[in-house]
């Protein structure tokens, strides 16, 4: 049974080398750094909630904020132009709930204000360090997935 997993003649030590490479690569890309602090900001504020409004609203906000290191990591490995920009639309929604909810916690004085401001302000971080990461996405490297977005 186990015999299906011998050593695959076509792989290269080298290989190794450029997977860890390419995750430090993702790992310390500026982007992801931010997106590393904005998820340790949500976890502080979500632990310090009530338990009504940690279950309301704690799941969301972590989603949010893990959504969007993940999809970063898996958009630095993409080539094509179509699926970078979904998973960047993706992750930009995700920014967006994230910071909208900073307002309805403000609403229910939940936090500090300054508290709730710093997780604003990096979100405000990750939106301007985003929009440089997508301009340097390659327009022709797209492929038509037959949906018809992101291909005109």
């Amino acid at each position: 049974m186990w015999d299906d997993f011998e050593e695959d003649p076509d792989w290269d030590e080298g290989d190794e080398d450029s997977i860890e490479n390419q995750q430090n690569k993702i790992y310390k890309h500026p982007l992801m750094r931010k997106a590393k602090d904005i998820i340790r900001l949500t976890h502080a504020l979500v632990g310090s909630l009530d338990e009504a409004r940690k279950e309301l609203y704690g799941g969301l906000m972590m989603e949010d904020a893990t959504i969007m290191s993940s999809k970063f990591a898996s958009t630095e490995v993409l080539e094509d132009y179509v699926a970078k920009m979904e998973n960047a639309t993706i992750m930009k929604v995700h920014a967006k709930s994230l910071k909208a909810m900073t307002y309805q916690l403000a609403v229910e004085s939940t936090h500090a204000e300054e508290h709730l401001q710093l997780l604003r302000d990096a979100i405000e971080d990750y939106r301007k360090l985003f929009i440089e990461w997508v301009k340097a996405f390659d327009s022709n490297e797209k492929y038509d997935d037959g949906w018809g977005i992101f291909t005109d």
